[in-house]
């Protein structure tokens, strides 16, 4: 057998070990998956009146601003999720399995691998959820073409792959859980302050830069046009930079603390 055949083998198992985790101990996912739900819903259902007459001129229409909230809270779902990936690495690398699986005759990198796309495919399936629930208040995408719908698919997993990287080198650099967790509250913070819930023209002019280019407001943007037909512009462009960087950024930071020498 092949190295590369029993490196896919080793990556297979660990993926597998990662999703018998979930599997055994989901109050960690529905935890996380209740946070956007939850904040869906308070928009929508308490502030969507008053929200969209701001953004409509004095016209409040809940339909419309439930079309521009959901694609926002898609990705914060991602942010959201993949704190469990963080709190995850974190125990492994604490509790002394990752000792025991440096002594092994298995693939280095698969250890990591099993964590990333566990949590990936854990963030779809949370964004299917989420996504599901912005359907039963409202949400339509009618003008949206097979291709946007893949594009969409492809920019949400190419985010939730970036994400969770960040959130891996987030829990092998941290002492324990808790600070993993701790560690990765801006995941969830950083949506609050996008274009999320509100456009940022209607931010004041100091904080309008931060809103605009931060990794979750192009991604959120170009999801948005995606689904509703909305200009794109260069928030394309500038989403997909973000994720190949923060990819980059999380496999280097992951590996070099994977790899180093434990005390």
């Amino acid at each position: 057998m092949s190295s590369l055949s029993l490196a896919a083998r080793d990556c297979s198992t660990m993926l597998r070990r990662n999703l018998l985790h979930v599997r055994r101990y989901p109050s960690l996912t529905l935890n996380l998956l209740l946070t956007p739900v939850m904040l869906l819903l308070l928009f929508v259902y308490i502030f969507g009146d008053v929200m969209s007459a701001g953004m409509g001129g004095g016209a409040a229409d809940r339909s419309d601003y439930i079309a521009y909230v959901v694609p926002g809270v898609l990705l914060m779902t991602i942010g959201s999720t993949v704190i469990g990936a963080a709190v995850s690495v974190s125990t492994d690398m604490s509790e002394g399995i990752i000792a025991r699986f440096r002594t092994m005759a298995i693939h280095r990198g698969s250890v990591l691998i099993g964590h990333v796309v566990g949590s990936v495919l854990q963030s779809l399936a949370s964004v299917v959820l989420v996504g599901a629930v912005g359907v039963a208040i409202g949400f339509r995408s009618t003008d949206a073409t097979a291709l946007e719908w893949l594009a969409a698919f492809g920019l949400i997993a190419l985010f939730a792959t970036a994400l969770t990287w960040i959130a891996v080198g987030m829990g092998t650099a941290s002492p324990n859980a808790e600070a993993a967790s701790n560690s990765a509250t801006p995941l969830i913070l950083l949506p609050l302050i996008s274009s999320a819930f509100t456009p940022v023209e209607a931010m004041p002019g100091w904080f309008q830069p931060i809103a605009q280019y931060q990794p979750f407001t192009p991604a959120i943007e170009t999801l948005r046009g995606l689904l509703l037909g909305t200009e794109i512009g260069y928030n394309g462009w500038l989403a997909v930079a973000w994720c190949i960087g923060l990819t980059v950024l999380g496999y280097r930071w992951s590996a070099a603390s994977f790899n180093r020498d434990p005390k």
